[in-house]
């Protein structure tokens, strides 16, 4: 579960962020605040894992607030400027999302924020992650997968084929796009037109890697980046 707050003095935005909230299982509003100061009060008796925050707001400005919280959650930038960007990833903004975002933009970022708390949840304990997942917008709906169903991510032009051990999923993305939704420790692009997942992999064959009855190319560009990930 993660738990949300949004900051943003526009009523419209607040509906708009917890609307698509709404669509996505494990996302829980904390609470409304519409500026930095009411955020302020809330957090001297309250945390969340997660706050999507406007910048230009009245008495005290979005990055002005995150300077102030000794140890600040996760945060996602809602905003009409861009110009702020530098700023914010220099204090470490998980994403900054340009008014008005799609739900596919908003999602990418979620995407983002749950990789990133499955990245802490390993380095605080050695036990297996059984609850990765990614959301992938495919046939005009959004598909929970879970990354250990998937086997490979083969390119099709415009699209891309998630290969998942029972089925597959046909996407309007680049691969690019879809590699960094992934996670780093568990995915690596072998060629131009695939990503393969680590963990499903049988057996490597010279410039071949053997998943299920899958073979997919190494390109020669990749060679040695494959090679280094898998400690080969």
């Amino acid at each position: 579960m993660i738990n949300y707050l949004i900051i943003d003095d526009e009523i419209i935005a607040h509906d708009i962020i917890k609307g698509y909230c709404d669509l996505l299982p494990n996302m829980k509003l904390a609470k409304n605040c519409y500026d930095a100061i009411e955020a302020l009060e809330f957090f001297q008796d309250n945390t969340v894992d997660l706050i999507f925050l406007d910048l230009n707001m009245p008495k005290l400005k979005g990055f002005e607030f995150l300077k102030t919280l000794s140890n600040p959650p996760k945060v996602i930038v809602t905003t009409a400027y861009k110009e702020h960007a530098l700023e914010g990833y220099e204090l470490n903004v998980i994403d900054y999302l340009l008014k008005p975002f799609s739900f596919e933009r908003f999602l990418k970022a979620i995407n983002k924020t749950m990789n990133l708390n499955n990245e802490s949840r390993k380095l605080e304990s050695p036990k297996i992650i059984k609850d990765q997942y990614v959301f992938l917008y495919s046939d005009k709906k959004h598909i929970q997968v879970n990354l250990n169903d998937i086997l490979f991510v083969e390119a099709a032009g415009n699209y891309c084929k998630i290969v998942l051990k029972e089925n597959l999923i046909l996407i309007r993305e680049k691969i690019s796009d879809v590699l960094e939704i992934l996670a780093s420790d568990k995915f690596i692009q072998v060629h131009k037109s695939f990503i393969v997942s680590k963990d499903n992999i049988a057996t490597i064959e010279g410039n071949r890697i053997n998943i299920k009855e899958h073979q997919i190319p190494i390109g020669k560009f990749y060679k040695m980046k494959v090679f280094g990930f898998l400690k080969l």
